[in-house]
């Protein structure tokens, strides 16, 4: 392992976590949960094969993920953040944050995941936790959809679809990544394509004030 030598907590963090690719496969498995190999390359759009398996041995030499076979029908090996991995949520949540300005411009060639949403869904609030339990599908055009799940003031999400969402949104990348995080209100997005059907207040109720 490359290291700084520097005896710093931030130098020795680095030391860690700072390689290309490192943070963005712990991304995957915070939103994801437990991948396959296969799984984290289709996240990891552009990264070569030989280095994801040199990422995932060295996160794993260092404590942050764990590897365990799967059993039938899966029977593959499953990667997993531990507990200490997943103590790194709240550094990509701030990350994330710090990227809003970034992502004010459509991404032009830039790959885009629906999950990528996940981190910024999960810091999202129930304004109205006394209120019935909600369920919002995001759909960002050309991708997988991310469900957002409301009840008793706790937020949740999962990929994949739900029959019947209160309210649902569909737009380009940047428009839903501007309205989750705060830096463009719904009624702006709307104005500039973001469509959104179902209940209003349901998604209203989460979003940044």
């Amino acid at each position: 392992m490359r290291t700084y030598g520097q005896y710093c907590g931030i130098a020795k963090s680095l030391d860690v976590i700072g390689d290309r690719w490192t943070l963005l496969i712990v991304r995957e498995l915070l939103a994801l949960g437990p991948c396959r190999h296969t799984d984290l390359r289709n996240g990891l759009p552009g990264i070569a094969s030989n280095l994801l398996v040199d990422r995932l041995r060295e996160l794993e030499g260092a404590g942050l993920i764990h590897r365990e076979a799967a059993p039938p029908p899966v029977a593959t090996t499953l990667f997993s953040l531990t507990e200490r991995g997943r103590t790194l949520e709240p550094v990509l949540r701030e990350l994330s944050r710090w990227g809003v300005p970034l992502l004010r411009e459509p991404g032009g060639n830039d790959t885009f995941r629906t999950h990528w949403l996940d981190l910024p869904a999960r810091a999202l609030t129930d304004h109205r936790p006394d209120q019935p339990a909600i369920a919002l599908q995001l759909h960002a055009d050309g991708n997988e959809d991310l469900v957002i799940e409301v009840k008793d003031g706790s937020v949740h999400t999962h990929a994949g679809r739900v029959d019947h969402p209160t309210a649902s949104l569909t737009g380009p990348p940047h428009l839903l990544a501007a309205t989750l995080l705060g830096d463009l209100d719904l009624s702006a997005a709307e104005q500039q394509g973001l469509r959104l059907s179902g209940e209003r207040e349901a998604v209203m109720r989460i979003l940044p004030r």
